[in-house]
């Protein structure tokens, strides 16, 4: 266990209570809470993965919280158990070799539902471990959590299956080292909790539906770093499913895999999102969005800067929605408002191995994305889209659930943006693995676009390399095509103005841009 870790939430202890002579306590550098450390084979535990322990790990954990706090220590062994309920000021630490095995009978799990009122609250009421509205606690060590979670019991076809952990209004919170695998449900979930620290951990689920990896849901400043995620959906999301804002949460130094999208906020977002920093992560060999920043039950998404992300073979880079689903945070309560997505930026992205369909920056008719900046961005596409898709007409689907594919084939192979305001792509370079017939970008009803120093691959005789469509205010200056083509920039509709292309080197076009019939005169210039 890492000093630090020991320096910033324990005390070494001096009494140890309960714990059998015969039995050897961990050594000093392991973790202890100010109070006795407690072992689990002192109060009946068999730990042979065979017979029940549930009672006699709870036994444990009553007794240090009867003690005012301390340490329940798991040595080397399968602990079989159903629900366990922490207990303010105490700790798990699972030693190397020790798994708390989760039951296969959901009769084991009884039912608890948080108090907090959020849309995932009821989601499920069976957890292997679970805390509410507790205080400083953990779980922590090199040993693991089981959930067993491909047992007949758990029908993924049905919600109900148990979570590994959930905590509910919960305050200091630290979960790690440990492995969490095989959930028969979400892995984690931290609903409404304040100062969450996950450090270290691995998770591997793949073995059921849902198996999110890390959820964070309406909490208060959360740190998430050193963590290696693999699981069967989304790998690290956070959500906001109550009348709470998720902020203030920083995610770090990670490597991810999932079924569904690496990085995400959303899709419940009925509190909304602010101050979310995620930089240094690595995704890959991940099916949908490696970055999805998602607001569609009328809150706001504002403030989230995502930087130096690294991906390989992802289905889509970036995926940004606004959307009108308005669910209440209640089943049957008052629906929500149409709600926001502002001021967001996504630099130093790397990414290879990118899927055909595209990525999408989307807002809803006179509700307009506002205020995106992407910058230092390098992405490679696999290609292979026509022209019909170009002319294809994309609807709106403001109540469909958001995900990187909802629209279809989209008509850019880079970027596909709508009712977007205040847009900037900075050094953004987009390449191709084989031909595509559509545009780098399609901007559609788009205000104060600024495009600077792009480079966008595009085929000879496949269209121009941008297009617009009712794009006001738009400046494109120091960019330059990498390959020969008839038009870099071609601007459609009435409303289309003040669009200027300055300083940039546009050899290789045969011409700088062309107008389709009804864009007003003057409205695009070219210096």
């Amino acid at each position: 266990m890492p000093q630090s870790f020991l320096r910033r939430k324990f005390l070494s202890g001096s009494a140890l209570l309960g714990l059998a002579s015969a039995l050897p306590a961990p050594a000093q550098t392991e973790p202890r809470a100010k109070g006795p450390l407690l072992n689990v084979l002192s109060y009946g535990a068999v730990g042979d993965g065979k017979r029940l322990d549930t009672r006699a790990l709870q036994a444990a954990i009553d007794a240090c919280a009867a003690a005012g706090g301390g340490t329940v220590y798991f040595p080397a062994g399968a602990y079989l158990s159903g629900t366990l309920l922490l207990k303010s000021h105490v700790g798990l630490y699972l030693e190397a070799g020790a798994t708390i095995l989760g039951s296969q009978n959901l009769a084991d799990y009884p039912s608890l539902v948080p108090a907090f009122k959020a849309y995932t609250a009821p989601y499920t009421d069976k957890y292997l471990i679970y805390g509410e509205r507790l205080e400083n606690v953990f779980i922590a060590g090199q040993g693991t959590l089981d959930g067993q979670g491909a047992a007949k019991a758990f029908n993924p076809r049905h919600y109900g299956r148990p979570y590994l952990v959930r905590f509910s209004e919960c305050r200091n919170v630290t979960v790690q080292g440990i492995r969490l695998i095989n959930s028969g449900m979400w892995v984690q979930h931290y609903l409404a909790c304040t100062d969450v620290d996950i450090d270290g951990i691995q998770v591997h689920s793949h073995v059921n539906s849902n198996n999110d990896g890390i959820d964070i849901d309406c909490c208060d400043r959360v740190r998430i770093a050193n963590c290696e995620i693999d699981s069967g959906d989304d790998a690290i999301v956070l959500k906001s499913a109550g009348a709470r804002i998720t902020r203030n949460v920083t995610i770090t130094n990670c490597v991810l895999r999932s079924h569904s999208n690496a990085l995400k906020a959303g899709t419940e977002s009925e509190g909304g999102f602010e101050n979310i920093a995620i930089s240094n992560c690595v995704v890959h060999d991940t099916n949908l969005a490696g970055i999805a920043l998602e607001a569609v039950d009328g809150a706001t998404l504002s403030g989230v800067v995502v930087s130096n992300i690294a991906m390989h073979v992802i289905k889509c880079p970036i995926f940004i929605r606004l959307g009108n689903r308005a669910r209440p945070i209640e089943p049957g309560g008052p629906h929500l408002p149409i709600g926001n997505v502002e001021n967001i930026i996504i630099s130093d992205v790397e990414a290879v191995g990118a899927g055909n369909t595209g990525c999408s920056i989307t807002g809803l008719p006179g509700h307009c994305v506002r205020n995106v900046t992407l910058s230092n961005i390098r992405l490679h596409f696999q290609g292979g889209g026509t022209r019909e898709m170009v002319d294809r007409p994309i609807p709106e689907k403001p109540a469909a659930y958001p995900e990187y594919n909802m629209f279809g084939m989209l008509p850019a192979y880079g970027f596909y943006c709508r009712h977007a305001e205040g847009l900037t792509f900075s050094n953004v370079q987009t390449d191709l693995e084989q031909p595509d017939a559509r545009p780098a970008l399609v901007c559609e009803d788009v205000r104060q676009l600024d495009i600077f120093s792009a480079n966008f691959a595009q085929n000879p005789g496949g269209g121009p390399a941008m297009l617009f469509q009712n794009v006001r205010g738009a400046m494109i200056h120091g960019c330059r095509p990498w390959q020969e083509i008839e038009s870099y920039l071609r601007v459609e509709g009435r409303e289309s103005e003040g669009i200027a292309l300055v300083a940039n080197d546009l050899r290789q076009a045969q011409k700088a841009f062309e107008v389709s019939a009804g864009v007003p005169a003057g409205s695009v210039v070219s210096k």
